[in-house]
């Protein structure tokens, strides 16, 4: 649950009025989780709090790089891009600490817009667990790497010979986060002054890169303090002159940025239903069949997960992230990690996640395919003792090699249509697919100096 009051129509209303606040800050967040948005009138506010208002519908027809979709039938030059209605959703109001007297709303798409929209997909997937009994608890945590860069800097550098904030290996440093202790600090008091608060924050491996963890919540508030921390990260450390990135993997050199899911599901009476105390690892049969379903469609919505072109080359053996659909208990060398002991902790971590996922689709993902296996009693594989990447699996547990692979099997999957719409799967797949085609325009660095001389 949120920390603080989330308010009501009619409190947001009299907040505005009560405020010498002349605008708001309304955003929505894109397929690809970037928060779109604009200043609104109070006036126009106000209106739109019961009336809603009207959003260019562009940014579902657009890439994080703003270029044009070209397959998508959902918007395009076919119809113009017109507006489309967002409904204002005052339980998402924060106050934001660098900008006095200037409230932060978020909004979703609403009518056909709804069926594509990233938000209203996630609230689809808990609806299915309300009516199956569950309410869905969880969290996020994110690695994010911190550079002495600005947006020019990089730019001019070419995105080569960057500055991290701190050099060398050194994870959780007291040294390190005592040093940067302000930054730490400005960071810990934002996260919870916007009621997104962290359960804890450390230095990782590798150089300049931070861990957070945030609170567990309930509901559609886990990706809303998912992707409104990584917005709010990026935005503390470019008015401080750095950037942070939440990129799969920045360098080849250092392990790529994790962006685990942790889930577990609650009955009407509070009880945690993934808990048995006379099974097996203390699992539940519901949790058996949850995880169960994770494992057996994370093939087929990996491009829900992995959703860049980037998050494939973190994909790899011996750094830190899973290479097949597996699972084990405490094991973190898998894909899938069952945490298991007590009522309070039992339940899973979700590891396939880098930082670059769009925290509304990766949750409806983890939590769609959670709930689908308990819908079938799907049982999942043995689990994995030891170190997975040393094992071999049946090949129904690899993952596809690429983004346009990932986006194919999506395509293919009756599973995701029955979970989150024929809509939102054509439109999906097809972005992720206009993602790799852009990629495959780019000559990169590794080519440049492979082949330029030598071929």
């Amino acid at each position: 649950m949120s920390d603080q009051a989330s308010l009501t129509a009619a409190q947001l209303k009299e907040k505005v009025l009560a405020s010498e606040m002349e605008y708001v800050k309304v955003g929505i967040f894109d397929v690809d989780g970037v928060l779109r948005g604009k200043y609104m009138h109070r006036d126009k506010f106000i209106s739109a709090i019961d009336k809603g208002f009207g959003f260019c519908d562009v940014v579902l027809g657009w890439d994080s790089n703003d270029q044009l979709y070209d397959k998508s039938t959902f918007t395009g030059w076919h119809t113009a891009y017109p507006d489309a209605s967002v409904r204002v959703l005052p339980e998402t109001t924060r106050d934001i600490p660098f900008e006095e007297n200037t409230l932060m709303v978020l909004g979703e798409f609403t009518g056909e817009a709804e069926s594509i929209c990233p938000r209203r997909i996630l609230r689809k997937v808990l609806d299915r667990a309300k009516n199956m009994g569950f309410t869905v608890h969880g969290s996020l945590e994110f690695e994010f790497f911190l550079f002495d860069e600005t947006p020019h800097s990089v730019r001019e550098k070419g995105y080569r010979n960057m500055t991290p904030i701190t050099p060398g290996f050194f994870g959780y440093s007291v040294l390190r986060n005592t040093v940067e202790s302000d930054f730490y600090h400005d960071l810990l008091g934002m996260c919870k002054d916007m009621n997104f608060p962290l359960e804890g924050l450390h230095t990782e491996t590798g150089p300049g890169v931070l861990e957070a963890a945030l609170n567990i919540s309930e509901g559609v508030e886990i990706a809303d303090r998912g992707a409104l921390f990584k917005t709010f990260t990026k935005i503390l450390a470019q008015k401080q002159n750095r950037m942070a990135t939440f990129m799969a993997k920045w360098s080849p050199d250092w392990p790529g940025q994790s962006g685990h899911i942790h889930t577990s599901l609650l009955n009407e009476s509070g009880e945690n239903v993934f808990y048995d105390a006379q099974n097996d690892h203390t699992m539940s049969d519901t949790m058996r069949w949850f995880l169960g379903g994770q494992q057996k469609l994370m093939p087929e919505l990996l491009s829900m997960i992995a959703s860049t072109v980037n998050s494939y080359s973190r994909l790899i053996p011996g750094f830190w992230a899973p290479t097949h659909a597996t699972w084990g208990v405490e094991n973190r060398t898998c894909a899938l990690r069952a945490i298991t002991g007590s009522a309070k902790s039992q339940h899973v971590e979700y590891r396939i996640a880098a930082a670059d996922v769009n925290p509304y689709i990766g949750l409806a993902a983890v939590v769609g395919s959670g709930l689908w296996g308990i819908e079938n009693k799907i049982e999942p594989t043995a689990p994995v003792d030891g170190n997975a990447y040393e094992k071999t699996f049946p090949e129904e547990l690899n993952f596809p090699a690429t983004l346009f692979e990932a986006a194919g099997r999506l395509r293919d999957s009756s599973a995701a249509r029955e979970l989150f719409g024929d809509a939102f799967v054509e439109h999906y797949a097809q972005s992720r697919e206009w993602e790799e085609r852009e990629f495959r325009k780019a000559i990169t660095d590794w080519e440049m100096e492979r082949y330029f001389e030598i071929i």
